[in-house]
């Protein structure tokens, strides 16, 4: 296992902990952060990329495709 596959597991257990976190206390800011960790992580796993790239990549599609 490398250091990004290991990272991208540590950014899904972090993003579980602040869903649960954010059910727990009723907040839907700190759920959708969870979330978006979890997602990353995965992607992390699957790809062995860095969050910055990850990061990078879902921004310029998100401005790619905006109306």
């Amino acid at each position: 296992m490398d250091k990004l596959e290991l990272e991208g597991k540590w950014n899904r257990i972090k993003g579980a902990v602040k869903q649960k976190y954010g059910d727990w206390f009723d907040d839907d800011k700190v759920y959708a952060e969870g979330k978006y960790d979890e997602v990353v992580g995965k992607i992390q796993e699957k790809t062995g990329k860095s969050r910055e790239e990850i990061e990078s990549t879902i921004k310029d599609w998100k401005e790619d495709n905006q109306d």
